[in-house]
């Protein structure tokens, strides 16, 4: 663990205090972080299914702890601003198992998590939650956990009562130790402001279709908004296109047009980097 990480962890709980509302476009590898941490980010995320297909492996806790866990390292060492990873559901249903990953995620440079429900019973999150808090505490880096809950994005429950379903969450999981609270799918702008309204933890917004733009939540009251697996999904996107010319007709002219030079690419990352 660097010596910089206790100060990143308090940058990063700070930034979502405000002012501004907190962008992270998210990353898949330590080039796309660098990336983006040269375009201006505060922060960066990682996406959990950007870093498993990168290593070839389907999103959904199906990554091998080690490669995630190789991922951040790689990633830390050519960033300055603090990372926040994209933990899943911790990877084990043993809530011990899932404090000593992220004891070593701390150790890799990570300030911060997300730790999702999915389709489990709350009481369950709470226990991970415990053991990841008594783990940062062990390390003594005030770790941020973003708490994300599946009520909207898996319809758990009735679309009546998933806002007072997200809010009792919401409660239970900042009794366990939550710093922020992640409800990915819901784009409602009076949702939004409701569930930003109805809880004293950060709320996190992550791109959909129809979810208002920076301004709008801001004055929602969300403080942070994730890119999500948009960025990755959207250039693999362009690439099968690409590809698939190719393929077909071997044209130089779609490969080349637009594009960044090498040298400017090359030149964003560093040789050595403590």
């Amino acid at each position: 663990m660097s010596t910089d990480t206790p100060h990143r962890a308090e940058t990063f709980h700070a930034l979502h205090q405000g002012p501004d509302l907190l962008i992270l476009p998210n990353a898949w590898d330590a080039g796309s972080a660098r990336l983006i941490e040269s375009l201006g980010a505060k922060a960066i995320a990682t996406t959990s299914a950007g870093v498993a297909w990168t290593h070839g492996y389907p999103d959904g806790d199906a990554l091998p702890l080690e490669r995630l866990l190789s991922t951040v390292s790689a990633i830390t060492r050519v960033i300055r601003v603090p990372l926040t990873v994209d933990f899943e559901g911790g990877y084990s249903d043993d809530p011990a198992q899932v404090g000593e990953a992220a004891a070593r995620l701390i150790d890799a440079g990570a300030v911060g998590i997300n730790l999702e429900d999915g389709s489990g019973p709350p009481a369950a999150l709470c226990e991970k939650l415990a053991r990841v808090r008594q783990a940062s505490t062990r390390r003594g880096v005030r770790l941020f956990i973003n708490v994300r809950t599946d009520v909207y994005l898996r319809g758990l429950v009735p679309e009546p009562l998933r806002q007072q379903e997200t809010l009792a969450r919401a409660e239970q999981y900042r009794a366990a130790g939550a710093d922020g609270l992640f409800v990915p799918a819901l784009v409602d702008a009076a949702g939004l402001q409701a569930i930003a309204a109805g809880t004293v933890l950060p709320v996190n917004a992550m791109v959909r279709p129809g979810l208002p733009d920076a301004q709008a939540l801001r004055r929602l009251g969300v403080r942070r908004l994730s890119a999500g697996t948009s960025i990755p999904v959207t250039l693999l996107s362009q690439a099968s296109a690409l590809v698939s010319g190719f393929l077909a007709d071997g044209r130089s002219e779609p490969l080349t047009q637009g594009r960044m030079s090498y040298a400017a690419i090359n030149a964003l990352m560093p040789p050595d980097a403590p």
